[in-house]
């Protein structure tokens, strides 16, 4: 194997749950991937929520997995969502959403994928 693959090239290895850190004063997002339209990215919570009054709006469809914790969603005028570990969606572009919990206690890990 070559020395760039082994340092993070395109085939490099990498770990979903490497590189939290220990305090999350807010949520933490890294992209994984993106090219042809979608992004692709991991966010990791720790007891954070969106600011009350505030709504996503966001002009890509949004697909979310929850990996690991869980959290509450909250489509605009529908009855708050409840997300495990496994558990995923999707989000067409334009609902207004939010996220109205995450436990203070251990993380929640994401990965969503962005998309036209």
């Amino acid at each position: 194997m070559d020395r760039q693959r082994k340092e993070g090239g395109a085939a490099a290895r990498r770990n979903l749950f490497e590189g939290i850190p220990e305090e999350l004063p807010e949520e933490l997002m890294t992209i994984l991937a993106t090219g042809n339209g979608v992004t692709i990215e991991r966010i990791v919570s720790k007891g954070q929520a969106s600011p009350e009054g505030f709504w996503y709006d966001q002009e890509t469809h949004e697909w979310v997995l929850v990996v690991q914790g869980e959290a509450r969603l909250r489509f605009e005028g529908e009855e708050e969502i409840h997300l495990r570990a496994g558990d995923h969606l999707l989000i067409p572009a334009r609902a207004r959403h939010r996220v109205t919990w995450t436990p203070e206690d251990r993380e929640t890990i994401w990965v969503a994928v962005h998309f036209s």
